[in-house]
C-alpha cells in the first residue's frame, strides 16, 4: 500500500505538467532521478544483531542485504521561473523487519530572490552535516553515516516550512536554513515518536576546500503507541501506591515522554584538499524524558589515489545523564511475598526501556574501508568496523543476556545514482 501511495505522489509532477500543457501553458519538463545501494553486511556475533539506527533486525553471523541497502526515486518539475515541485520516495528497512516505502520529501519551492527561497511541505530536517543526503550512499565517503552521531535524532524530515538564504562574502559562501514543523515517525519496537513545534537552524560556510556547519534544533517530543511503555508506567504507579514507594510514581512521571522538551546541537567540519579528505561532527542531545542525554562525535580521514580512496574513521557515543532507576532491588522485611518479584520485574523493565533504555547505548566504532569509483555514477565500497559497546549492548539490537565483548562487522556495498 505504501509503495502505491509513493508512486502516486512521485507521479504528481508529471500529472501537473500534463494538465498544464492541456491548458495551453506549455509542457514543463519533469526530471526523474534516483539513487540506491546494494549491500551485504555481516556481524561476527550470535548473541546480538548489528543494524543501522532504528532497524528492527540486523546481522547475527549471517549475511544480510537489508542493513545498508536502499532505493530512492525523485521527481522534480519547474512550474515557472520561480516555482518548482519536488517529491522523493525511499524504500529501505526502517523500524520494521521487512522493506517499507516512505515519502521522504514532498514540497513546493518558491525562489523569492537570487539569495532567498522558501519550501513548503515535507522537507528534510537540517540537523546533521549530511542531512539532505544521509541516505544517498554514493554522496557519502563511507558505507554508512556514523551510528554514534546519527542515532541521536530519529526524525529525517518534517511537515512544515523552511527558509534558505545564501550569500557570498568574497571567496566564502554562507548558507542559512531555518525550518519549522512537526513529524510523526515509526520507531523499532512498534513505537511512534512525535515531534511538535520543531525549530531548526542550520548555518554552513564554505571557503574553497573547507566547510564548517553549525546547527541547533528544539522540539516537544512524545513517545506513544507503546504497549510495553504504557504497561511499565502503569505498573510503576500501581506499585508505588500499593507498596508505599512514592519514588516509583516520581520515576513514572520522569519516564513518560509526553511533549517533553528536547534539543539537539551539532558542529561539523569537512575538508577536501589535494586528495586529502577529512570530515568530522560533534553533536549533543538533551531531553526532559527518559531518553538519555548524550554526546557523540566522529572523525573520518581518507586519501584519494586516482579513483581509489582508502579511509579510516572513529566514532564515540557517551551518556551525559539519564533517569535514575529508583526501583528497589528488594522489599524490606514484613512486605508481602509478591513485593520483591514485582520490584525486580519493574526494575528490569526500566533498564530495557524502548529507544536504548535508561543508561544504555554507549559505544565506539573504529572503521577501515575503501571506495573505488570504477565507473561513472557508480562506486564500490568495502568496510570493516569494530564496534565496542561500553554500557550494556550499545546500539546493537535483539541482544541476548549472554552477550558481551566487541563485534566485528564487514560490509560490501555498490552505490549508484541516475
Amino acid at each position: 500500500m505504501k509503495k502505491r501511495v509513493i508512486a502516486t505522489l512521485l507521479a504528481l509532477p508529471l500529472a501537473v505538467s500534463t494538465a498544464y500543457a492541456q491548458d495551453g501553458g506549455g509542457f514543463p519538463s519533469v526530471k526523474i532521478s534516483g539513487f540506491g545501494t546494494g549491500a551485504l553486511t555481516y556481524a561476527d556475533t550470535s548473541h546480538a544483531e548489528f543494524a543501522r539506527p532504528n532497524q528492527a533486525e540486523g546481522s547475527s553471523r549471517d549475511f544480510r542485504t537489508g542493513i545498508d541497502s536502499n532505493l530512492g526515486l525523485q521527481a522534480d518539475m519547474p512550474v515557472n521561473s520561480w516555482l518548482s515541485l519536488t517529491a522523493q520516495g525511499l524504500v529501505r528497512k526502517d523500524a520494521e523487519a521487512g522493506y517499507g516505502a516512505e515519502l521522504s520529501w514532498a514540497f513546493a519551492k518558491a525562489r523569492i530572490s537570487d539569495e532567498l527561497s522558501v519550501r513548503v511541505g515535507r522537507v528534510g530536517l537540517p540537523v546533521f552535516m549530511i542531512s539532505d543526503y544521509r541516505n544517498v550512499g554514493y554522496a557519502n565517503h563511507t558505507v554508512r553515516p556514523a551510528a554514534e552521531v546519527y542515532s541521536q535524532v530519529p526524525f529525517n524530515s518534517i511537515d512544515g516550512v523552511d527558509l534558505t538564504w545564501q550569500h557570498g562574502f568574497g571567496d566564502t559562501s554562507l548558507t542559512s536554513q531555518l525550518a519549522y514543523g512537526s513529524v510523526k515517525s515509526a520507531l523499532s519496537g512498534n513505537i511512534h515518536a512525535k515531534g511538535k513545534q520543531i525549530v531548526a537552524l542550520n548555518i554552513t560556510a564554505e571557503h574553497g576546500p573547507f566547510t564548517v556547519r553549525a546547527g541547533h534544533a528544539t522540539a516537544k517530543v512524545t513517545i506513544d503507541d507503546s504497549v510495553s511503555l504504557n504497561t511499565l508506567l502503569g505498573g510503576l504507579r500501581a506499585a508505588g501506591a500499593g507498596y508505599r514507594f512514592p519514588q516509583l510514581v516520581t520515576l513514572a512521571n520522569e519516564i513518560q515522554a509526553n511533549e517533553k522538551r528536547a534539543s539537539f546541537s551539532s558542529l561539523g567540519l569537512a575538508m577536501d584538499w589535494n586528495n586529502i579528505v577529512v570530515q568530522s561532527e560533534y553533536a549533543k542531545r538533551k531531553t526532559k524524558a527518559y531518553i538519555n542525554d548524550t554526546s557523540a562525535w566522529y572523525v573520518m580521514g581518507g586519501y584519494r589515489i586516482g579513483k581509489f580512496m582508502p579511509y579510516v574513521s572513529h566514532a564515540e557515543l557517551k551518556i551525559d545523564s539519564a533517569v535514575v532507576n529508583t526501583v528497589p532491588a528488594a522489599c524490606p522485611a514484613g512486605y508481602p511475598a509478591a513485593c520483591t518479584p514485582t520490584m525486580q520485574q519493574l526494575g528490569a523493565g526500566v533498564r530495557r526501556l524502548p529507544n536504548t533504555g535508561v543508561g544504555q547505548g554507549e559505544q565506539s566504532t573504529s572503521s577501515f574501508g575503501f571506495r573505488w569509483d570504477f565507473a561513472s555514477s557508480i562506486a564500490l565500497k568495502a568496510q570493516i568496523d569494530r564496534v565496542k559497546p561500553k554500557n550494556g549492548t550499545g546500539l546493537l539490537v535483539n541482544a541476548q543476556p549472554t552477550f558481551k565483548g566487541d563485534v566485528v562487522v564487514g560490509a560490501v556495498a555498490l552505490d549508484f545514482v541516475f
